[in-house]
């Protein structure tokens, strides 16, 4: 008398029952499918394939786990205000209007501009953070605008406002230092592009976090571009400095790994710590320019 066939799996799914048929079929396991109620598929073997059956389908589940990967939960978070690239770009070029090109006897430049003599042999460190307000030309502002306004927005989408900015600031800044620091003394610098290139490096490390599940590959797209950029524009001009652009780069790779991480991510809904870290900074560039000008 034969055995009856044994039912080795079910599932409610006809596209997948379809799957384990074919690791059977490709095991050389004779089956077939079976519709034990309405919505229910089955897969049944004869009773001495079941165990090797069982097996390959155990085997099957096993190399497959997690696979496709599952859309990755989308991120709800939104700053509260959404002009503040706008905002700063826009006091940018209302502080070029006032301090012209970069001239030797310009007070604003004298005070603010980056040198390294002054920063190492004096301590005016505030000229790691005012120097990026001050723009040798208006091509150069202009570069640093049209690509800041989109960089900075989606930074700020990323992070928020508040914690947005400082991490900006606090990279753009060590980005200046250890610029001045290769270079020693003798070495001027202005331009906003140490903080745009410390821009991409953090967006490009933010994306390498955010998609590491479905292919770290994707967080080479925007550092790609930021190295494109380093090599046609990262040199250009009398006053602009490759070694900034660098080391911002390299410093906003680091900062954007760390803001990443979900103990920060996790204050990003909170609008007072934003706040406050916005003002916090937008007061610092004020201390900035209160100490360099007499």
């Amino acid at each position: 008398m034969a055995e009856s066939p044994v039912l080795v799996h079910t599932i409610d799914d006809p596209e997948e029952i379809r799957d384990w048929s074919l690791v059977l079929s490709a095991a050389e396991i004779p089956h077939t499918i079976t519709c034990p109620s309405q919505s229910t598929w089955g897969i049944a073997v004869a009773a001495e394939s079941a165990g090797r059956a069982i097996s390959e389908l155990t085997a099957y589940a096993e190399e497959n786990r997690d696979w496709p990967p599952r859309n990755l939960e989308r991120d709800r978070f939104r700053p509260t205000f959404h002009l503040l690239s706008p905002f700063i770009i826009g006091c940018l070029v209302l502080l070029y209007l006032e301090t012209g090109q970069w001239r030797h006897d310009s007070p604003w430049f004298v005070a603010g501009a980056g040198d390294s003599t002054a920063i190492l042999a004096d301590g005016q460190y505030f000229r790691l953070i005012t120097a990026l307000t001050l723009h040798a030309d208006a091509l150069h502002l202009l570069s640093n605008c049209v690509l800041g306004v989109f960089l900075l927005h989606y930074l700020f989408q990323l992070l928020g406002n508040g914690i947005g900015l400082a991490a900006l600031l606090t990279a753009a800044g060590l980005a200046n230092l250890l610029n001045v620091v290769a270079h020693g003394r003798d070495h001027h610098f202005v331009g906003f592009s140490t903080a745009i290139f410390a821009v991409i490096g953090m967006l490009s490390s933010l994306n390498f976090r955010r998609h590491s599940a479905i292919g770290r590959t994707r967080w080479l797209m925007p550092l790609m571009a930021g190295l494109a950029m380093l090599a046609m524009v990262g040199s250009e001009g009398e006053r602009t400095d490759l070694g900034a652009h660098f080391f911002g780069l390299v410093i906003g790779l680091i900062a954007g790994y760390l803001f990443g991480t979900k103990p920060i991510l996790a204050l990003r809904p909170s609008f007072w710590l934003q706040t406050i870290l916005t003002g916090a900074s937008l007061v610092v560039l004020l201390i900035a320019w209160k100490m360099a000008l007499p």
